[in-house]
């Protein structure tokens, strides 16, 4: 596994809600925390509310929350999909407090079980507690619903909490005159912001990594502030992913530590496959020079899919730097029309057929002429690719070891198949495979 490489004995920055893996470093999410635990323990509040953004922490707090409790005092329900019908809700917080299925359909019902269930606990020395995450996507209606739920107390204290964790829809609907009953009874009502500096981050990293099992320092000073931006500034979430992909990008390529090179490498292809532009049902044709090479030899683990929460394998330094010129021909009797070659300036003259006339390809740019011995060729379907061999990234191979020479070729391959897209159009088609077809032929070349 790839944080066994750094040293680590379990993944760093999985994103998932794992307490032991809390970092204290988040100033107020620290806040909303324990001024919720206050409204629990010892505010006797009937509601308290946590406000975030996407990927700030929310349901972190809430695990962290409810860790911190002592179990024997509280019967907890936790609703992760209140997305239903007030009937489904209220089986579904019945059916965890009792710990058994609910199957009763009329709400009045469910009401008196509910309200029999709270009296029924006190009477344990108990306290009812439900959380409810995702509560920006309640109803309307089901949030009234809600509301009327915290008139069942006795004439002492409230016997029951209920902790509401959503996005900013839910602060500006609770926020909203028509709810202002309901806005009255909250209790506590906190709002989780991003983490606010690049020292912050740099704690925030080293703490889940020293909590991974981590003994040295495997990012360097330089690599935090580049972090802190390509995680727009402070986003646990995208913290996360940076931090997990650059430390595969390190394993994979044999790194000693991640730099600020290798995180603004994934932070930049993060940003463009989880853009708001990009749409799962049909993703649109990225522009030239914006799909980074090693996205594609990735596609492996992300198929025709955006990345989202998967691993990716592989980073290549100097992907930047190295841009093989890649043009493919479909094979026939017919002479081919003039190509533009991506990025260099250079057009690649008229192509007769047979590839043993491959020394013909003469090119006018400003760069001069290109030699047979300086292009590899591969025969993929119905397609030749030319691909030409920048005589610097020529010089390194030669004087690099296999291993390097390997990822050199993945690179102008991983180049071949973005500027000729007709290669993997059919869905029959697999792009690794492809991928690694063309990465052989050219290691052949400068091997």
């Amino acid at each position: 596994m790839y944080y066994k490489y750094w040293g680590l004995e379990k993944p760093p920055f999985d994103n998932v809600p794992d307490t032991t893996m809390y970092a204290e470093c988040h100033a107020s999410m620290e806040s909303a925390i324990a001024e919720t635990l206050f409204a629990i323990e010892e505010g006797g509040e009937c509601i308290s509310v946590i406000i975030g953004d996407v990927g700030l922490g929310k349901t972190m707090s809430i695990r962290m929350i409810i860790d911190s409790l002592n179990q024997e005092k509280y019967k907890i329900a936790l609703i992760t999909n209140p997305s239903t019908t007030f009937v489904q809700l209220m089986r579904e917080i019945i059916g965890q407090l009792t710990g058994k299925l609910c199957e009763e359909k009329k709400k009045a019902n469910l009401l008196e079980m509910f309200n029999k269930l709270l009296f029924e606990t006190v009477d344990e020395g108990k306290k009812v507690l439900v959380f409810i995450d995702e509560a920006n996507v309640i109803s309307p209606s089901n949030l009234e619903n809600l509301r009327l739920l915290t008139n069942m107390q006795d004439d002492q204290r409230n016997l029951f909490t209920m902790v509401l964790a959503g996005q900013l829809e839910l602060a500006r609907r609770l926020e909203h005159p028509k709810f202002s009953n309901l806005f009255q009874r909250i209790g506590t009502y906190n709002k989780i912001e991003k983490i606010q500096s690049e020292d912050l981050v740099k704690a925030y990293v080293e703490t889940r990594l020293r909590l991974a099992g981590g003994k040295r320092n495997i990012f360097t000073d330089d690599a935090f502030g580049v972090l802190w931006k390509y995680s727009e500034y402070g986003v646990p979430r995208l913290i996360n992913k940076i931090g997990k992909l650059s430390l595969k990008a390190g394993e994979t390529n044999g790194f000693d530590v991640i730099n600020g090179e290798v995180v603004r490498q994934i932070g930049e292809r993060f940003q463009k496959t989880t853009g708001p532009a990009m749409q799962k049902r049909m993703p649109r044709k990225k522009p030239k020079g914006e799909m980074p090479p090693e996205e594609i030899a990735e596609m492996e683990y992300v198929r025709n899919e955006a990345i989202t929460d998967q691993d990716s394998e592989q980073v290549v330094s100097g992907a930047d730097t190295l841009n093989p010129a890649v043009t493919a021909f479909p094979q026939g009797d017919k002479v081919f029309k003039k190509e533009e070659i991506p990025d260099n300036g250079e057009k690649i003259e008229s192509f007769p057929k047979k590839s043993d006339t491959k020394e013909r390809v003469v090119s006018h740019g400003k760069n001069g002429l290109i030699k047979a011995e300086d292009l590899a060729e591969a025969k993929i379907g119905d397609y030749r690719v030319m691909i030409k061999l920048p005589p610097e990234l020529l010089r390194e191979a030669h004087s690099s070891t296999p291993e390097h020479r390997m990822k050199l070729a993945g690179i102008m391959a991983a180049q071949a198949l973005k500027e000729n897209p007709q290669l993997t159009k059919s869905l029959s088609i697999d792009p690794v495979s492809i991928w690694g077809e063309i990465r052989d032929i050219v290691l052949r070349k400068i091997g």
